[in-house]
C-alpha cells in the first residue's frame, strides 16, 4: 500500500469520530503490524474484494464503545450494541474509502469477533498496516491487509 492509500483510512477515521461524536480522534503514525496482537474486545472485520482483496478490521475495548453508544444518547446498552458498533465503524471507514478507490473496491457485510483474538489470522504474504487511535482516553486500532488484484482479474476475498 502507498502512504497516499494509507492517508485514506487516516483520513477516514478522523472524518468518522468527528462527525459521530463532534469530537476528534487522535490518530498515531501508522507501523506494520508485528507478530503481536492489537486486536482488543470487539473488531469488526470487512472484507474487500474486487480490483483489491483483502480487509479493513477496526478493533476497540468494550468501554470505547459503551462511550460512543452513550454519546449516541443510547442508556440501556448491551453486548449486541456493541457488535452492531464495531461493525458499523469497520464497514463506514471501509465504505467511505471506495469514493477514493472507485466502484470495484467491494465491501462485504461486516463480521464481528469478541474477545480470543487468536481467531484472527492475518495473510503472512500481505502487509497489515496499523493505525493507532485515541479517542478521549480510548485506545481503537484500525488494521488495514490489502493488496491489488492483478490487472483484469476480480476475486472474491471473504474474512
Amino acid at each position: 500500500m502507498s502512504d497516499e492509500e494509507i492517508q485514506v483510512f487516516i483520513d477516514g477515521v478522523v472524518r468518522y469520530f468527528e462527525r459521530v461524536t463532534g469530537e476528534p480522534a487522535k490518530v498515531d503514525a501508522p507501523y506494520l503490524k508485528g507478530e503481536d496482537s492489537v486486536t482488543l474486545d470487539f473488531t469488526g472485520v470487512i472484507g474487500i474484494s474486487g480490483r483489491h482483496r483483502g480487509a479493513v478490521y477496526f478493533t476497540s475495548c468494550a468501554e470505547q464503545l459503551t462511550a460512543l453508544l452513550h454519546r449516541f444518547g443510547e442508556t440501556v446498552i448491551g453486548f449486541s450494541d456493541h457488535e452492531d458498533l464495531v461493525g458499523e465503524v469497520a464497514n463506514t471507514i471501509a465504505g467511505n474509502a471506495r469514493q477514493y478507490f472507485g466502484s470495484e473496491f467491494l465491501i462485504s457485510v461486516p463480521t464481528v469477533l469478541f474477545g480470543q483474538p487468536d481467531r484472527i489470522s492475518f495473510s503472512r504474504h500481505l502487509k497489515s498496516f496499523v493505525i493507532p487511535i485515541t479517542w478521549r482516553s480510548y485506545r481503537s486500532y484500525l488494521i488495514i491487509c490489502l493488496e491489488r488484484a492483478q490487472p483484469g482479474v476480480i476475486v472474491d476475498l471473504q474474512p
